[in-house]
């Protein structure tokens, strides 16, 4: 089973701007309740979505440089990337549906 991948401020430029497939970046906190509940989800996508998609998930308070550089002011958010750009974000905790539905824009689907 595929979990979603720890991703640092260091590796940010590498495992997703460089991504030659789309990224869902999951950033988190270990102190948010919301990410609690979203953290199973997002690891479900990424047994899902394997070889498709890259799913990492980023500690918002160890790393603070890429969500500060991507303005996110609340925990837990979803952004997708590809090529290297941002494609639609989620704030909040939603249902897997919603997941898979931002996903789909990324796939064609």
């Amino acid at each position: 089973m595929s979990k979603a991948t720890d991703l640092t401020d260091g590796e940010f430029t590498r495992e997703v701007v460089e991504s030659t497939v789309p990224v869902l970046v999951y950033f988190w906190a270990a102190w948010c309740g919301p990410c609690k509940m979203m953290g199973p989800v997002v690891d479900g996508v990424a047994d899902e979505y394997a070889g498709k998609v890259k799913v990492m998930k980023c500690d918002a308070g160890s790393n603070p440089i890429t969500p500060s550089k991507f303005g996110i002011m609340s925990n837990p958010t979803l952004i997708l990337f590809k090529g290297g750009g941002v494609v639609d974000r989620i704030v909040g905790a939603v249902p897997k549906k919603a997941v898979d539905s931002l996903l789909a824009k990324a796939l064609g689907r």
